[in-house]
């Protein structure tokens, strides 16, 4: 099913919803229509655009929402979907500092790797081998990141999205291969389009 993103009244990106989610927001009227997908619902008595852009018309206080959230498909688009040790195409997550020499699952210890270079760090630390990370490792910011980590994704987001860190976060995604690249790699389950506690009425 199609996803629709989500504008605060000041043109905030709150998230991604469903099409049917959206749709019901602009029949309620609590939210108006700022772009079409160019696709029409029907029902017995009208036709209706399908949306792509909404923006609510009552502006919601969003509570505090902390870094982005943590999911493969963020992490390969922060990284480029490159190996951050050898720059070949990332296929798997690695922990700089290894889980089990207590390293934590966070942002700043987390990156895309080959499973080669996986495979060869193993539960290592990078002084051990003798390598070097091409760039220290660390939380993607702007509230286009929330977004792209959902892994839904439409050209008409991109004007909504760009005062908010887009540009730098599509191009990531690009540099990965687009969008089917990253989806061809899975994505850690149980993540959801709009995150935990949204506001959204």
């Amino acid at each position: 099913m199609p996803h629709v993103l989500v504008l605060n009244a000041s043109y905030e990106p709150l998230g991604v919803v469903p099409l049917r989610r959206a749709l019901v927001l602009v029949l309620e009227s609590k939210a108006v229509c700022l772009e079409e997908s160019g696709a029409f619902l029907h029902s017995e008595s009208r036709t209706v655009p399908a949306p792509s852009v909404v923006r609510l018309k009552r502006f919601v206080k969003v509570p505090y929402r902390g870094p982005v959230p943590l999911t493969r498909r963020a992490l390969f688009a922060r990284d480029g979907g490159r190996c951050v040790y050898c720059g070949g195409v990332a296929t798997s997550v690695d922990h700089v500092i290894p889980r089990s020499r207590g390293g934590r699952h966070v942002w700043d210890n987390v990156v895309a790797s080959c499973r080669r270079c996986n495979h060869v760090k193993a539960d290592r630390h990078l002084m051990e081998l003798g390598w070097r990370l091409r760039d220290k490792p660390a939380p993607p910011t702007g509230l286009a990141w929330r977004i792209i980590g959902t892994g839904h994704r439409d050209p008409r987001w991109l004007p909504y999205l760009q005062p908010f860190g887009g540009d730098d976060a599509l191009a990531r995604i690009d540099a990965a291969g687009g969008e089917a690249a990253l989806a061809a790699r899975p994505v850690r389950a149980g993540a959801r389009a709009v995150p935990s506690g949204s506001a959204l009425p």
